[in-house]
């Protein structure tokens, strides 16, 4: 993950960026998705690069079933969106958002009655609302991955109802990008029956092949329909964390989830995986798309994305400046500045255990800046559950830049900036996800910021020095001359647990 460097006092994570005007401007920004399948409103909030969601709600409307056979759109379809886009207006106006930006998508481009539509809505809710061709669909869904994985590199391939989108994406920039109609609403209209069906998913596969080559080593899904699959593919694994940012899936892994697909009873597995059930019907059809173009593009790695064409609507109104920053820290220093009792310690914290990690690679620093700016943001909680909460919150919220490997990580190391012991926890399925060797780098963090945490709240740094040297297996601590009656009991206590960790030999050293 690059970050912007900087020469100031901040290090090479830079200034906070929510303390910039025209970060602050962007911090509660709502967006209107109108697509084939779906009508949505999301308003998001807080940190400007790695942005919470204040409210989210969609409406599946089906606007394009039926579109290939009529060239209109469904008229339920289109009655139920216009209902939800009122219902959007009059949200945003009783929040005092700034005017929505709305875009509507294949569904409203290709219907002959689309003008009239976008015109109706304009008339009846005085939202203008923008179509968009494919291309322009295919770029704001790439930018939108782009918001979640600065350093993305691969091909993003976003499904609607009615299309299906190829972007390429590397070095924080989109490139090629090609429009497809292989959107289950438009696919369930072909004729031929499984037949003919795979034949024309086939056929258009290998057009876009052509067009934008098959050397990308890594495919982004975006796409309620490829969420579902993906949740799917997790129920099948019993794969522990039910995050579906992020989540990372083999080619061959995949095949066989989309095998079982054809296999199970999908009624069942629905109600175990809450999927709608106007969802689940898309997901048959947009299993075959994908099989067809894991075989034609052989990805190694697939991921997914939860973020699309309305985060890639918010990353277009950013500054380069503040797209270049690494979402994740962004997002921890602005919990940190929302809830923390110390804002601002973090730092303090992570500059004093810099120390125990001077020969750590730049993608292990930003977890340890991450941990220590999260360390005390569930200070709130009940202290017999405050560990749980830290776990749960790390592993699930809404932080960008992250793999789940990296949420279990950082999700242990504040469980252990609570508590010395995991055993029996609740959350040990979820440790499994992690290597051995991370679960002792995790403690030992954890380890690391309950000592730190508690030494000193005007900043431990000011205080003491940890000095940590691995060949000799040794961790001293220098503490200054009005420090040294900080180093009670418990500061002690918590020294040696944290030697401990680290298989070294306590060392402390007072000033006189």
């Amino acid at each position: 993950m690059n970050t912007e460097t900087s020469t100031d006092e901040w290090g090479p994570f830079g200034r906070p960026i929510f303390e910039d005007p025209s970060a602050r401007a962007l911090s509660r920004v709502g967006v209107v998705d109108v697509g084939s399948n779906s009508v949505r409103m999301v308003v998001f909030d807080g940190a400007a690069r790695s942005p919470a969601y204040f409210f989210n709600e969609k409406i599946l409307c089906g606007l394009g079933s039926g579109l290939a056979q009529t060239g209109h759109l469904n008229r339920k379809g289109r009655a139920r969106a216009l209902s939800a886009i009122k219902r959007f207006q009059l949200l945003a106006k009783g929040m005092h958002l700034p005017p929505l930006t709305a875009v509507a998508t294949a569904a409203v481009r290709e219907a002959s009655d689309g003008p009239d539509f976008r015109d109706e809505v304009l008339r009846e809710t005085g939202l203008n609302l923008y179509v968009i061709d494919g291309e322009e669909e295919a770029r704001l869904s790439a930018q939108g991955v782009l918001l979640g994985w600065p350093d993305a590199k691969g091909l993003m391939c976003d499904i609607g109802g009615s299309s299906l989108e190829l972007a390429e994406i590397n070095e924080g920039q989109v490139g090629k990008r090609i429009t497809s109609p292989l959107g289950p609403l438009k696919l369930a209209d072909v004729p031929g029956g499984k037949k003919g069906l795979k034949a024309e998913i086939k056929r258009v596969v290998e057009d876009l092949a052509n067009e934008m080559g098959t050397d990308h080593k890594r495919l982004f899904l975006v796409g309620g329909s490829w969420r579902a699959i993906a949740r799917l593919d997790m129920e099948r694994r019993g794969y522990p964390l039910t995050v579906l940012h992020e989540y990372r899936m083999s080619s061959k892994s995949l095949q066989k989830t989309l095998k079982w697909i054809e296999e199970v009873d999908l009624d069942e597995v629905r109600q175990r995986t809450s999927t709608s059930a106007t969802r689940m019907a898309l997901v048959p059809i947009a299993a075959q798309v994908l099989k067809r173009l894991v075989r034609t593009f052989r990805p190694k790695e697939i991921a997914v994305s939860s973020y699309g064409i309305r985060e890639g609507m918010l990353y277009e109104q950013m500054p380069d400046r503040i797209r270049r920053r690494d979402p994740l820290i962004e997002a921890c220093r602005f919990a940190e500045q929302k809830d923390a009792r110390v804002p601002g310690f973090g730092k303090a914290l992570y500059d004093f255990l810099m120390p125990l990690y001077k020969s750590a690679k730049q993608n292990q620093k930003r977890l340890v800046k991450a941990a220590c700016l999260l360390h005390d943001v569930s200070w709130r909680a009940h202290p017999d559950y405050r560990h749980e909460v830290c776990f749960d919150n790390a592993t699930r919220a809404n932080l960008g830049g992250l793999t789940h490997q990296e949420r279990v990580f950082l999700g242990l190391a504040l469980l252990h900036r609570y508590k010395n012991n995991r055993q029996g926890s609740r959350f040990e399925n979820l440790f499994e996800i992690l290597e051995e060797k991370d679960i002792s780098r995790a403690e030992v963090l954890g380890k690391a910021m309950r000592f730190g945490a508690m030494f000193a709240m005007d900043g431990p740094q000011n205080k003491a020095e940890l000095r940590y040297f691995p060949k000799k297996r040794e961790l001293h601590l220098r503490l200054a001359r009005d420090a040294q009656d900080l180093f009670g009991e418990v500061a002690a206590n918590r020294f040696d647990t944290l030697a401990s960790a680290l298989d070294a030999t306590p060392i402390v050293k007072k000033r006189r």
